[in-house]
């Protein structure tokens, strides 16, 4: 009764215990313990027949001194919770030999770390430990050092943010880990062999789990990232009972006679017929064991690459170069040329530059995705929440909505310089482009910002378009912009073809001038509808959240469809004219290259700038106007000389 008698003594006296120095001022402390006047307190620990010993709700409680729990071979079960100590109470003297010890340890705000071999000699049998809701901020090597770990809890730890690689070293297990509500950034890679439950549920700090091929006997994983379920895909699982060691065997029997349709033979291979006697047999204890996974990766983020197919890595590498390449040169050349800036050139520098973004994203995207190959489910996190997608999905849509703005305007600029060819006074100057155009940079800006500050996002999806269509102010804003780009597209093939029926004159051309320059139209007019129509129409399905495609084959039109227009752009309205070709060689020129064909094209200029000046005195308006609507298309609207030859002549 001796002991019996003190355990109940120290438990009446730690529940009813209140602010040391206060209450206990005069008084006796409870025996066997001494009270010091910083409020800790000492005993000399509990007899050893005691099976569970509860500390809780004992704020003023500030330290237990090492050797408190000595000697407990039948303990059971020890809770420590909601107490002021400020450091993990020392229980490696507690020696219990009892199965499936527990040890709890919660709402210790000042408890800071796990030192090393924290629990080494509390128990020589398994071990669950419950350390949620504390301070812990760090885990220390060899912390579980000593200990056969069945389940550890360490969730709730706000503050936790390190557990150190060798955390596990030394222990067994643990079979059972929740670090759920934590800060833990990666966790320990040793000792994840035994794990066969995860929980990391409001986990965000968590973006990257270890290697696949550390979690052997995982069974069962929730987690917090969709992306994270993708790594266990497909991992095998060994067909064996982890419940009960004594049972290794039992994984190679399973193998062996798994399909035979007497599930008895199973345990008599095992065991001896007398041994069998009186068994209820469990059939499904060799059946095959199936990794569970939650949540489940969603539509738009399938478990693969960000680029889902091999064909379109090598695609969108050479589309983003020649994108960039292109474009680039276009600008230089444009931007270096000795002639004025006229509108055209101004426009084409303004489609250049649009163009050039689209590139960029390109760009940026096929590089994650090289980075990132195999292991994208790592890396999901960290790319779609972070500032690489945001700016990618800017880059995107700025570059889209600047591009189709600045086609849709040298469209118009070219229908308005044929119809008024004549009309001097009505030609659109550059004090009218610029203000044109500065509306254009601010709208197509004011579009790719939207996501950014929450209407739709470009987290949504690894390729950072902006698909969130949840809110109806989202879906608004996705289908504001595919009607204007459907309209956009309108507008040019009707100024197109107002062009053709405008130049389509007997007397101007020939029929062999006619069909070239449909043929010209018509590649644009192809380049802007399969560029625009395939995007706009599965989009604006997906606005409606009738999806006709999945995200893995929208990738397919992002690589061939989505960057057509930045590809073929500076080529159709720029390379492939003669004014280009002029600009360019007088370009290299300048660096000791073709000199000859750059002089070519000068004595070219001066021929005709002399031929126009004459034509110009001979006061015939009819040619003067043909020659005007000829030279506007063939040309492609590129730089004419300083000032009429008329004036100068």
């Amino acid at each position: 009764m001796g002991p019996r008698l003190l355990a109940l003594r120290l438990l009446l006296a730690l529940l009813l215990l209140q602010p040391l120095p206060r209450v206990l001022y005069g008084a006796r402390c409870p025996e066997p313990c001494t009270c010091a006047p910083d409020g800790a307190l000492r005993c000399r620990g509990p007899g050893p027949g005691l099976t569970r010993l509860l500390i809780q709700n004992t704020k003023n409680l500030v330290y237990i001194e090492p050797g408190a729990f000595t000697n407990l071979p039948r303990l059971k079960y020890l809770s420590i919770c909601n107490t002021g100590i400020r450091e993990l109470p020392d229980v490696t003297k507690i020696f219990s030999s009892e199965f499936n010890f527990i040890l709890e340890i919660c709402d210790n705000l000042h408890i800071t770390t796990i030192p090393g071999n924290a629990f080494q000699g509390m128990n020589n049998e398994s071990v669950t430990l419950k350390l949620y809701g504390n301070g812990f901020e760090e885990v220390q090597s060899h912390a579980f050092n000593g200990t056969t770990l069945i389940s550890l809890e360490l969730k709730e730890n706000a503050r936790l943010e390190k557990m150190h690689n060798g955390a596990f070293q030394g222990a067994t297990g643990p079979s059972i880990l929740d670090i759920s509500s934590t800060k833990l950034q990666a966790l320990p890679s040793y000792g994840l062999e035994s794990i066969q439950t995860l929980i990391a549920t409001a986990s965000y700090s968590l973006k990257k789990l270890p290697s696949r091929e550390k979690f052997t006997n995982l069974l069962d994983a929730t987690l917090t990232y969709p992306s994270h379920c993708c790594a266990f895909r497909n991992l095998p699982t060994k067909e064996q009972n982890f419940s009960f060691s004594i049972f290794e065997n039992f994984s190679q029997q399973c193998e062996s006679t798994v399909r035979k349709s007497n599930n008895e033979t199973l345990y008599s291979a095992i065991f001896a017929d007398s041994e069998l006697s009186g068994w209820d047999y469990d059939y499904g204890f060799c059946s095959p064991k199936t990794l569970r996974c939650a949540p489940e990766p969603d539509a738009f983020n399938p478990c693969e690459d960000i680029m889902g197919y091999d064909f379109l890595r090598v695609l969108i590498w050479l589309i983003n170069i020649l994108a960039i390449t292109g474009n680039m040169t276009v600008l230089l050349v444009l931007l270096t040329s000795r002639y004025k800036l006229t509108v055209p050139r101004f426009l084409m520098c303004n489609l250049s530059f649009a163009d050039f973004c689209m590139g960029l994203y390109l760009l940026l995207i096929a590089s994650v995705d090289s980075q990132t190959k195999g292991q994208y489910h790592n890396h999901a996190i960290d790319w779609q929440t972070g500032s690489g997608c945001s700016a990618a999905g800017f880059f995107t849509v700025f570059a889209s909505e600047l591009s189709v703005y600045t086609l849709t305007v040298i469209t118009l600029e070219r229908w308005h310089t044929i119809t008024y060819a004549i009309q001097l006074d009505q030609k659109l100057r550059l004090r009218h482009a610029v203000p044109i155009m500065l509306a254009g940079w601010l709208f197509s800006t004011l579009i790719a910002i939207l996501p950014l500050v929450g209407v739709s996002n470009y987290r949504k999806v690894s390729i950072c378009l902006p698909m969130d269509v949840e809110t109806t102010l989202s879906q608004v804003y996705i289908l504001t912009i595919l009607i204007l780009n459907v309209v956009a597209f309108i507008i040019i093939c009707a100024c197109y073809i107002k062009i053709y029926f405008a130049v389509q004159n007997p007397e101007l051309m020939a029929t062999n001038k006619d069909t070239k320059i449909a043929k010209k139209m018509a590649i644009l007019i192809f380049t802007d509808f399969t560029c625009m129509a395939p995007i706009s129409f599965f989009a604006i399905s997906a606005a409606f959240k009738v999806p006709l495609i999945t995200v893995t084959n929208s990738k397919v039109l992002l690589v061939l469809f989505y960057p057509v227009n930045s590809c073929a752009n500076p080529f159709l309205y720029a390379i492939f004219t003669k004014a280009f070709r002029r600009d360019f060689f007088l370009l290299l020129s300048k660096f000791g290259c073709c000199k000859h064909r750059a002089e070519l094209y000068r004595r070219k200029d001066a021929s005709a700038y002399t031929s126009n000046c004459k034509n110009g005195f001979a006061g015939s308006n009819k040619p003067v106007q043909s020659t005007l609507r000829l030279s506007t298309l063939q040309s492609q609207y590129m730089a004419a000389l300083d000032k009429p030859c008329y004036k100068d002549c």
